[in-house]
């Protein structure tokens, strides 16, 4: 029940961004396009245990919070998608619909299977750096719930800049380096990064004019000067669609080619003007009859999380106003777990201006 329907419904698209003082943001989407998902944020202090889920039940890896940590969960608040802890590290789900394999689920070693909806969690809560996300992956074994469901692959980043993505290939995991922070979905990592050489022509800016010529003519001017139609013509022929291999180009190319912000907080709101070109509207990807009601977007939430000053900001489909939960400001080894909804009231506030 916690699973059913999200293999073919959820779709992710992440950007990574430098400003010029050195910072770092990432920054991302969740889409969902079957009904409207109740999201919302966990705090969760050090020290706090958590059981894994497994096909069985309630019965696998116990962890403990060494760190504190906030984080952003769909639907049930053990399934934390997105999240940043106490010591900087990132860490973030992406579905991965019909690549990666993990290992098959044994129930002899159900002490040491990790749901993979609860990664993120695990990862948050046990380790600061990806270094150490590396080595502890090597004692866990990571399980789906339900096959019909599908895997997801996930995405690390570090205060310093580093980011990697973490693909189960043949039952192993295997962790890729990340130098432009883009991620989307299926099909893998490196296929995203050799797609992107089908593009090697598109830049930002504006084509060059050219001059067409025709031979063995008796005009004097047998010639045709063209120009481009308007203006970013050098990124002509960039994918418009919503599958991830066009995403992903279009993720890449415009976070790549954004200016650097002198700060971080500058940065965030830099990510959310980009990650606006990934808000799908609801339509789109529904045959006629099919669009769900009381949905605004297939884009459900955005989020950014500034890693310098350690806040997460996020908006909703209901609510586009940015709202920010300052991590450094939460005393973790104080404060209780608590959950709330990412939206108290899903109705999009409207300020009123008296001209």
């Amino acid at each position: 029940m916690l699973t059913a329907g999200l293999g073919d419904a959820l779709a992710c698209t992440g950007i990574g961004l430098k400003a010029k003082d050195g910072s770092r943001v990432v920054a991302r989407t969740v889409e969902w396009l079957k009904d409207p998902m109740n999201c919302g944020y966990a705090v969760v202090p050090r020290n706090y245990s958590q059981v894994s889920l497994t096909p069985e039940g309630e019965n696998g890896a116990t962890f403990s919070a060494r760190f504190g940590y906030v984080g952003i969960f769909t639907e049930y608040e053990k399934f934390v998608v997105e999240g940043v802890n106490e010591a900087g590290l990132s860490a973030g789900l992406f579905f991965f619909p019909e690549f990666g394999e993990y290992p098959e689920y044994d129930p002899a070693q159900a002490s040491v299977s990790l749901c993979d909806m609860q990664l993120v969690s695990w990862a948050l809560s046990t380790c600061s750096t990806i270094d150490e996300v590396k080595d502890a992956i090597k004692g866990v074994r990571v399980t789906g719930l339900d096959p019909k469901v599908g895997t997801v692959h996930w995405r690390f980043s570090e205060p310093c800049g580093r980011v990697v993505v973490l693909e189960y290939v043949d039952g192993e995991p295997v962790f890729y380096e990340n130098p432009i922070g883009t991620l989307t979905n299926s099909p893998g990592f490196e296929f995203h990064l050799t797609n992107l050489r089908n593009y090697v022509n598109l830049m930002p800016g504006a084509a060059p004019d050219q001059t067409l010529a025709i031979g063995n003519t008796e005009s004097a001017d047998a010639t045709l000067r063209i120009s481009p139609l308007g203006g970013n013509s050098a990124m002509l022929g960039l994918p418009g669609d919503f599958t991830p291999p066009s995403r992903f180009v279009r993720a890449a190319l415009f976070s790549t080619s954004a200016p650097e912000w002198p700060t971080s907080f500058e940065t965030v709101i830099q990510a959310f003007h980009i990650l606006n070109n990934f808000d799908i509207p609801i339509g789109a990807q529904h045959r006629e009859g099919m669009v769900p009601e009381n949905l605004p977007s297939a884009t459900q939430f955005t989020s950014a999380t500034d890693l310098s000053t350690l806040k997460l900001y996020y908006r909703t489909a209901w609510n586009q106003n940015i709202r920010c939960i300052d991590v450094k400001s939460i005393d973790f080894s104080r404060t209780k777990y608590r959950t709330a909804p990412l939206d108290k009231s899903k109705v999009q506030p409207v300020e009123m201006v008296k001209p």
